[in-house]
């Protein structure tokens, strides 16, 4: 004997997948409004515009805001430890310029190089953010393996 299908969960089974597919659906297109990079894109969307405090930022509570907020605590944490190891390394010198009868702590760059490359192959590129950051100092714009080994960084705090 066959099976009977109650016609009524039938029908509500279809029900619920219309349903899902038209939410699914109204959602997509809301999204495609705000996408600037769709067709659907409606020009009376409004986004943020330049001078505004928002102009270039993530928007608040976003994925991609967490993940500039770990990008920053993590390079910050690894210009600390380059600020270490160059107070542990380095030497006291005398400070160049000012006259003053100040000593800081500062280390060549081949002597700093051959000991970091243990702990990181981004060197030059945590230099230039802390010398941004007014943490040391060195002549130059870039330094070059072999070429700079002799350029002296300077621990300024």
């Amino acid at each position: 004997m066959p099976a009977v299908v109650d016609s009524s969960l039938h029908c509500s089974g279809a029900q619920g997948l219309k349903e899902n597919w038209q939410k699914w659906s109204s959602e997509h297109q809301e999204y495609q409004k705000q996408n600037p990079f769709s067709h659907d894109t409606r020009p009376s969307v409004v986004g943020p515009q330049k001078g505004q405090d928002d102009y270039g930022k993530p928007p608040q509570g976003s994925m991609t805001e967490q993940r500039g907020k770990d990008a920053h605590t993590h390079i910050s944490r690894e210009v600390q430890e380059l600020c270490e190891v160059i107070r542990n390394i380095g030497e006291p010198r005398e400070k160049d310029g000012d006259g003053g009868d100040g000593r800081v702590i500062g280390v060549e760059f081949g002597k700093l190089f051959e000991h970091y490359v243990t702990i990181s192959n981004k060197l030059v590129g945590i230099l230039l953010r802390a010398r941004k950051q007014r943490l040391v100092d060195f002549e130059g714009e870039m330094l070059w393996q072999g070429k700079d080994d002799h350029v002296v960084i300077t621990l300024v705090q």
